[in-house]
């Protein structure tokens, strides 16, 4: 008798002196909003694609929040400025492997036909686009980055100047990122976080590091 051994992929993001400065308390804050709307969005017939756009849209309205995206934030996200702090994708399939099937090659297992990969910075390197269907198990991982080599190339190159406020940003280019990652389990009706509780909620986080 084989006994099959199924993969997991969870992220949490601690601040390394057990307590959130305001500035790790703004940005964690937007990054579970983000997830939290993404995973409330999961159910079967929704293209992950979609619970993409929204989670950026949740972080770009967050940054615009805290000053450094400018404008419509739904503007900023169709223009991509948004992948300045996100340039990757929401998740990907998951089961045997943490990134299940795809070595049979991405585009044949998180796309279709009619599902294609887009050719946008961000949305291009998003593993997952196709719609949801009942039994399968995705990560949904949002996050923010500063990446300081990245946002001088972006800043050099003058990208996205009317989204992007990049006077301020300067200040945040030794803050590092945020990334909180949860499995999930699409069902008939909607979703199910997979595992027991990992402290996620900042008096949670704060709770643990100080014991």
């Amino acid at each position: 008798m084989m006994s099959l051994h199924y993969a997991s992929d969870i992220t949490r993001t601690i601040p390394i002196g057990g307590k959130f400065n305001s500035r790790q308390r703004d940005v964690y804050s937007i990054v579970m909003a983000a997830q939290k709307n993404a995973i409330q969005e999961a159910k079967p017939g929704i293209e992950f694609r979609n619970i993409h756009r929204l989670a950026c849209e949740t972080l770009a309205a967050g940054l615009k929040d805290i000053g450094l995206i400018k404008g419509d934030p739904k503007e900023a996200v169709a223009a991509d400025a948004h992948a300045l702090f996100f340039p990757c994708g929401l998740g990907h399939m998951m089961g045997l492997d943490v990134h299940d099937m795809e070595a049979l090659g991405e585009d044949y297992v998180g796309y279709t036909d009619s599902t294609k990969r887009s050719e946008q910075f961000s949305t291009c390197f998003l593993r997952l686009g196709k719609s949801l269907e009942a039994g399968f198990v995705v990560t949904i991982e949002p996050g923010l980055y500063f990446i300081p080599e990245l946002i001088d190339r972006w800043k050099a190159e003058r990208l996205h100047e009317s989204f992007i406020n990049y006077n301020k940003l300067e200040s945040f280019k030794d803050f590092g990122g945020v990334r909180l990652e949860d499995d999930v389990l699409v069902i008939e009706n909607g979703c199910k976080v997979l595992g027991k509780a990992i402290p996620k909620a900042i008096e949670e986080v704060e709770a643990l590091t100080s014991v």
